[in-house]
């Protein structure tokens, strides 16, 4: 193996390892560069998953100098063992659609579709931030009017497959392995949105992803880890999650 060493002369990198929920991954690779155009010598290294595996790989001593959760439910997982801040401020939150393949072999015109029996349904599991999401808004939108009591029943009888984080739901719809998934708006990139068809969830049903972050209580770079979050609370950070499809933490203005 060949290992790249750093010209004569020059200083070596200091990394700041970033634990970020995968729905996050181009909102905080734009903030990384913008990071490290700031602090010369330093190196954001982005480790994107579902929160509850990177609450898993924290719990079990995985070297991490911050935390951004999808919902709050793994970043209190992780401060009930001491092993985060007190502080975590929400920076971000996130609503919910449903997809479906461009396609559309399935005929789905309207969220009633997903309860139709033979529909395949990909969603979270229940563990996944995305995925407990998902089944709080199925819940909800069967109290709407036009929906039937047993709508959530229903469509969760459907799911064909649960899946560890947001990104492998929009692959299995975007591939047509499934009919439909419930993923965040901020999955739906320019990209993805050439492969799939977009179906709003009504405001009064929805559910908002809240997004915490927190410094890591054994982190080697904890000076650099707080300049981090200060950037992903700012304007500018708060301008990047917009551009990205993300909503602004509540109480920052632009």
């Amino acid at each position: 193996m060949i290992v790249a060493l750093p010209a004569a002369g020059a200083a070596p990198s200091r990394e700041l390892r970033v634990f970020a929920a995968s729905s996050l991954a181009g909102a905080f690779g734009d903030i990384a560069q913008r990071y490290e155009k700031a602090h010369s010598g330093f190196v954001v290294r982005l480790n994107l998953a579902g929160s509850q595996q990177l609450a898993a790989q924290i719990e079990q001593g995985a070297p991490a100098d911050l935390f951004a959760s999808a919902d709050l439910r793994w970043m209190s997982y992780l401060a009930e063992r001491s092993l985060v801040d007190s502080t975590s401020p929400t920076f971000a939150r996130n609503r919910l659609v449903v997809i479906v393949p461009r396609t559309n072999p399935a005929r789905i015109s309207r969220l009633q579709d997903l309860a139709r029996s033979g529909v395949k349904l990909v969603m979270g599991a229940a563990t996944v931030p995305v995925g407990r999401y998902g089944r709080e808004m199925l819940s909800c939108v069967s109290r709407q009017p036009g929906f039937a009591a047993d709508f959530a029943t229903k469509a969760l009888r459907n799911i064909v497959s649960e899946e560890e984080n947001v990104k492998s739901v929009v692959s299995k719809v975007q591939l047509g392995e499934a009919d439909a998934g419930v993923v965040y708006r901020s999955d739906v990139t320019g990209a993805v949105a050439r492969y799939v068809r977009t179906f709003e969830i009504p405001d009064s049903a929805n559910v908002l992803a809240e997004y915490p972050i927190a410094v890591l209580r054994a982190a080697a770079e904890r000076d650099a880890a707080r300049d981090f979050i200060e950037l992903v609370l700012s304007a500018e950070g708060q301008a990047i999650l917009e551009q990205r499809g993300l909503m602004r933490a509540a109480g920052r203005a632009p």
